[in-house]
Parts: C-alpha cells; structure tokens; sequence
C-alpha cells in the first residue's frame, strides 16, 4: 500500500469561540489556545468566574491576543461584541473544560451567565470535552443530561481515565490537549473522514487459564487498544472491539466482544470480516497450557511442577493473509531489547502494512497513560520506514495514529 506522508490539519481561518469554565483542568487551555492558533485559527475566549479561579484574563488574553469576555452585564462588551453577536461569530464553539455544572445548565436552558447565555443563543455547532471528578461523571443526573445533549446534536468528547487532582482514579480527566485539537480538525475536515468504512481493533491480554482460579497472562491494560477504537468511531467508522479481560470502560459507538483467550480472540476476529482497517493492538499471550486442570491444582509436595505449553494462534499474521484481508493492518509489537531490529522481522514475518513498536523494558508502556512508540510502514515495493514518535499521551497517539489512517485509506482511494 502506498502511504502519504500526513501533515497536521490546518485550522487557517477557522473562528473558535472557547469557553473556560470551572476546574483544576482549566490550565489546560492555554495550551490549548496556543496550540489551537499554531494550527491558524483564530480563538476568542469566555471564562466563567469559576474558570477564573483557576487562570487568569491575563495569560487568556496573552495567549489568544484577543480581548476575553466574562460579564454577561458588561456595557463595554455589550457595545463591542454583544453576546449575541459573539454566539453567532464563530465557526465552532468549544467548551473546554465542561463541568457538570456547565452541562447541566445547557440541557436545562438556563441564561444565568455570559457562558450560558451563548450556548443558548449560538446557532453554531457545539462540542463539549467534559472534565470532573469520576462519581459525577458517572452520576445518572449527568449521563442523563448528556444523553440529552446528544439528541440535540452537540459534540462530545468522551473523558480520559487515570488519576485525578482529588486524588480519586477513574473516568473524568480532560482529554489530552493535541487530542482536542485532533477532534475539532477532524470536525472541520468533515468530522467523519472515515464514514462508511469498517474498522477491527483488538485490544487489552488474553488469559490462557491454567485450572480455575489460575490464568497466564500479562499487564497489558488496554488503554491503547481502546484508545484507538474510540478515535476510529469519532472518525466515522464502523467500528468492533474486541477486548480480552480490561477494566477500562468501553468506548462510545463502538460494538463490543469480550473474549478472554487466544482463541476465542481469533474466532471473534474472523466473525468480524470482511472490514476496512484492522488494528491488532492486543497483547495476546503467545502460549497457552496444553491442557486446563478441571480442579484447582494443589501443592503435592514436591519443590516444583512441570507445565507444557503449546503456541496460540498469530491473529496478526492470520488477519495479513486472510483471503478477506482488510486494505489496512496495523499490528503492535512490545520488545525489550534489540527493539528495532525484532519489529522490522516481525513486520515481515507477520505480513502486515504498519507496525507499532513499544519498547517495553523495564515494565515501561504497560498500564501507563503515556505511551512511546516507533511506527514502522511498510510500502507496496517492500521499502520499510521507520519514525519515532515523542512520548504522548494514548489517547492522543491514538487520534495522531487515526490521522494518518484516515489519509493514507483516501490516497489509496
């Protein structure tokens, strides 16, 4: 497969009106600002006094070099912009971070401040990247004022999980700040650049049991995996995931099969074909007993036992040479010494288009929020490249991933 070079998305142009509003993950927009302006757009700013608490007008200003608006009740404001105008004078309008508060003052219609009052008054498109603590993330009041919000047609961002500023782990943090870029450049590229296509991602360990109560497995999380499957359905694809034991909460749009060995991965990936794109980001256990106790296994007295392992099934290498191979596949592969040197065979061997290569020494990468890889492609005539890529968080290495995905399957035609 021929593959394109992909360079960033430009925002030339584009006029975005950001809302700030409460939160420890308010800091994150300015860099969101400067980041959203390297790309050309132009962003002007509301911050809520609650926003306020957390950065300044100042460093807004700063950064924007556009004046920011807070008081509803401002004359100053009401003669230069009023908050009319300000709803209608943009292309999009982003609400980054939105608290719970904020959303439900939206679904509820409320007018009780300048930020609410131009979300009620805008007649643009509209994308929320919720930031809270994770109990209120999952409250019904504010999955139901989310759900009400969706009918209305408003974007939003699903939240990233790890560990928050109160201290508490779970669902709730702000996506990364390149991953919110990623997804309003994925808005004004048509938002959906992968409609109509097929996607397969596998994602999380297999556990290969050994009785009842025990398993071979390994520390793969799933992070990754899921990460990617959530950027490939904000990209408009049809997506399947197919996850081995994980505790991360399943994407948005997304169909899910939980499986728990090898095997039952592999027979769940063939029932998904024929698909578009498929990436094996699983970490499948490459051996499995060659035969399961029915009972638990019990200390017999001796200093040790035997175990007789067979191979599990190369999903990988399976999928590269399907006689329904998807035009795209994308295996992972985590190495801890002589890296580069083992992806380039593995590439080879597995007969796939594009290899992720982690360099997992030291228990680097495995149950991690950042992740640092090295994407090797492989062209039609054989030729190989390889470029590293700086440590990022998942869930944006999974936006940059899909980026290149989404453009190299439209070259490709």
């Amino acid at each position: 497969m021929n593959v394109m070079t992909t360079h960033p998305h430009s925002l030339t142009g584009r006029r975005i009106l950001l809302i700030i509003s409460g939160g420890i993950a308010a800091y994150k927009s300015l860099d969101l600002i400067r980041r959203l302006r390297e790309r050309g757009a132009d962003v002007r700013c509301i911050l809520t006094a609650g926003g306020a608490q957390f950065i300044t007008p100042l460093a807004v200003g700063a950064l924007s070099e556009n004046k920011v608006y807070s008081d509803l009740f401002s004359l100053t404001d009401e003669q230069e912009m009023g908050h009319i105008r300000l709803a209608r004078d943009c292309d999009l309008v982003l609400v980054a971070p939105a608290t719970a508060n904020i959303m439900a003052r939206m679904a509820h219609g409320l007018a009780d401040d300048l930020a609410a009052t131009v979300l009620l008054a805008t007649d643009k498109p509209v994308m929320l990247a919720p930031a809270m603590n994770p109990v209120m993330w999952a409250n019904t009041a504010t999955q139901d004022n989310i759900a009400l919000l969706k009918k209305r047609g408003v974007h939003i961002l699903a939240p990233a999980s790890g560990d928050m500023a109160c201290g508490e782990n779970g669902t709730g943090r702000l996506p990364d700040v390149m991953e919110l870029v990623e997804a309003v450049a994925l808005f004004f590229d048509g938002a959906a650049p992968l409609r109509g296509l097929k996607a397969l991602v596998t994602s999380g360990p297999t556990h290969e049991p050994l009785d009842p109560v025990r398993f071979l497995g390994n520390l793969s999380s799933g992070k990754q995996g899921h990460a990617i499957a959530a950027a490939l359905a904000q990209a408009g694809a049809d997506v399947t995931l197919i996850s081995g034991p994980v505790q991360e909460a399943p994407p948005a749009r997304v169909r899910l099969h939980r499986v728990t060995t090898a095997e039952e991965m592999l027979a769940a990936t063939l029932k998904a074909l024929p698909v578009d794109i498929a990436v094996c980001a699983a970490a499948v256990a490459d051996f499995r007993p060659a035969e399961a106790a029915a009972d638990k296994i019990k200390k017999s007295g001796s200093e040790g036992m035997t175990l007789q392992l067979v191979q599990n099934p190369d999903i990988l290498h399976t999928l590269s040479h399907s006689n329904q191979r998807p035009q795209l596949v994308i295996g992972f592969a985590a190495e801890t010494d002589a890296a580069l040197d083992k992806a380039r065979d593995k590439l080879a061997r597995k007969g796939c288009d594009w290899l992720l290569l982690n360099d997992v020494g030291n228990g680097k990468v495995f149950g991690e929020d950042q992740n640092t890889v090295t994407l090797l492609k492989r062209n039609a005539k054989g030729d190989v490249t390889a470029e590293p890529w700086p440590a990022m968080d998942k869930r944006a290495l999974a936006c940059r991933l899909v980026a290149q995905v989404a453009e190299t399957v439209a070259a490709a035609g």
